[in-house]
This record gives structure tokens, C-alpha cells and sequence, in this order.
């Protein structure tokens, strides 16, 4: 079984970062048929995701993303286009979203 890790740190604080993975778990619902669910917590937010052949979880905090998932043997063979898909993806919405900023006082 291949598996991917990918972990990309950000500046968006925790509701910032909602937002980020709401809008990832919605697009690969949409473009990858992907079964998403989403969870919150107090330090971590955790979106498990799956469809044939693939199972994993984003984990969300108020400064990082980390991706895990595991791909059956049929789309094994195809990890790299996949987690370069991924990459691509996450880094398209983490480039897209500014930093919520606090007003100053």
C-alpha cells in the first residue's frame, strides 16, 4: 500500500485555516468523488476522506496542515501524479487565503 505525507505550515490562524480545509474537503468532494467528513477541536480539526482505493485525514491546526492518506494497490502505481495533485491543490487555496489580521488598537 503506498502511502502520502505532506505538511505545509501557514500564518492564517485556526479560523483561517477552516476555511482552507472546508474549501479543500468541498473540491475534492466535487473533483476527486471523495466521501469527506469534517470534525472540529479545540487544537486540531481533522477531515477524514476516502472513495475506492484511497483513505486518509487532514489534520488542521491553527499553523499547520498535515495530510495523510493511503492509496490501495490499482492507484499505487500512480502516487506521485497524485500527491503532486494534492500538493498542487492545497498550495493553490494556501496562496488564495490572507492571513486574518487582528485590528489594531
Amino acid at each position: 500500500m503506498a502511502e502520502i505525507h505532506i505538511r505545509r505550515n501557514h500564518h492564517l490562524g485556526m479560523a483561517g485555516a477552516r476555511k482552507v480545509a472546508w474549501r479543500w474537503a468541498e473540491q475534492a468532494e466535487q473533483e476527486f468523488d471523495m466521501s469527506c467528513s469534517y470534525e472540529e477541536g479545540k487544537a486540531c480539526d481533522e477531515v477524514q476522506f476516502s472513495r475506492s482505493g484511497v483513505s486518509g485525514t487532514l489534520k488542521v491546526t491553527k499553523d499547520h496542515f498535515e495530510l495523510d492518506a493511503k492509496l490501495g494497490f490499482l492507484l499505487g502505481v500512480f502516487r506521485d501524479r497524485i500527491e503532486t495533485e494534492i500538493v498542487r491543490n492545497l498550495d493553490e487555496l494556501l496562496a488564495t487565503k490572507k492571513p486574518d489580521k487582528k485590528p489594531r488598537a
